[in-house]
């Protein structure tokens, strides 16, 4: 991987951390209007599976959105109003932070509800292959997604009609506090076999580069009429599963094993890179945030636009 990829990958990757590090900060001041589900030590898996799609592909995601916005080339000071529920946010100030969206760079959606957002990017595959476009479809979601009946039937959907989508999987281990020996019986790679859906792994899911790798292979793939395929990676979250703060200390997670997990992390080992970098991604997110806080409150005239 060239030099200029690689800190093209690094700089993405820390806008997503230092953005929600500074929304730690600003949530006790009660400036943002809504829960938040931070993607702390999942940064990798946005940035390498949106990097390596184009402009018109699109994908679907979940609470946890703020890195998959980011990632595909959402503007940050509109995401900064709307997590302050300005009218001059991506969504007016209504989405808030867990339904993030920007149709213009192909983010297309994120939903609170688990798995709701699969059928969605199946959806947008089946009419993209009606249509004959090149448009790539990618459906991101948790572990426990795999879990809802609704996710089987999009798999067998997508396979049937060989549809120009790829399912990822950020595994961070758990579905809230649940963690997966807890909940799942099946063995994964078995399930999609099932449905005739190609598989690919990538356990170190803080390196962004082999994420990128092994996502471009699949796009080729899929690009020259392969059909789905599913990719899964291993992460870890940092923070809580919703919320600003740590969970360590609530019994269902050890903190050891994120310690181990972090000394691989570019966005801390790194040091050259992110001297290089780090500037430049601070005074982005300051201005974002000066931009939030000048932005107009949503007025009466705004109480009942865009409800259906």
């Amino acid at each position: 991987m060239s030099q200029d990829l690689y800190i093209n990958l690094f700089r993405r990757a820390l806008l997503i951390r230092r953005a929600e590090e500074r929304i730690i900060e600003l949530y006790p001041l009660d400036k943002i209007q809504s829960p938040v589900h931070l993607s702390i030590g999942q940064e990798a898996v946005a940035v390498g599976v949106c990097y390596a799609l184009k402009s018109e592909d699109w994908i679907f995601g979940t609470y946890r959105s703020h890195a998959l916005y980011l990632a595909k080339g959402g503007d940050l000071n509109l995401m900064f109003a709307e997590l302050f529920g300005k009218v001059t946010g991506v969504s007016g100030g209504k989405a808030g932070s867990m339904h993030l969206s920007s149709p213009s760079v192909g983010m297309m959606g994120s939903s609170a509800i688990v798995a709701s957002s699969i059928p969605h990017a199946v959806g947008a595959a089946f009419a993209a292959k009606h249509r004959k476009t090149d448009q790539l479809n990618v459906a991101f979601f948790g572990d426990g997604a795999l879990e809802e009946g609704v996710t089987y039937e999009s798999l067998n959907f997508a396979s049937l009609h060989q549809l120009p989508i790829i399912f990822v999987c950020e595994d961070n281990g758990f579905a809230a506090h649940s963690s997966v020996q807890a909940r799942q019986s099946f063995d994964r790679t078995a399930l999609l076999d099932a449905y005739n859906i190609p598989t690919r792994c990538v356990t170190e899911g803080w390196d962004f580069e082999k994420i990128f790798e092994a996502m471009s292979d699949l796009v080729k793939a899929v690009r020259q009429g392969g059909g789905p395929k599913y990719l899964e990676v291993k992460t870890m979250r940092a923070c809580e599963h919703v919320g600003p703060g740590e969970d360590f200390d609530a019994g269902y997670r050890s903190r050891e094993d994120f310690e181990r997990w972090i000394v691989h992390d570019p966005l801390i080992c790194d040091i050259d890179t992110l001297s290089k970098v780090e500037g430049g991604v601070i005074e982005a997110i300051d201005s974002a945030i000066t931009f939030a806080e000048e932005s107009s409150w949503p007025g009466p005239a705004q109480l009942l636009t865009d409800v259906i």
